[in-house]
């Protein structure tokens, strides 16, 4: 997705999570997980916010927007 990073995959493997274990925790699939990490997808403003938390890092760090 143009205009779209993503660093959601090392914030996760930095807290020794599986895409398995992050999707059950913000309630989501792992597929949607694997979408994110690949940037093709966009997050809803809620799902971000779970992410962020979930993986102890700012939403701003994790999903950039240019």
């Amino acid at each position: 997705m143009e205009g779209f990073t993503c660093n959601l995959r090392t914030c996760r493997l930095l807290k020794g999570l599986t895409q398995e274990q992050l999707a059950e925790m913000v309630g989501v699939r792992r597929e949607t997980i694997a979408r994110l990490e690949k940037a093709q997808y966009n997050p809803s403003l809620r799902l971000a916010v779970d992410i962020s938390r979930a993986v102890g890092a700012p939403i701003e760090e994790i999903f950039i927007f240019r």
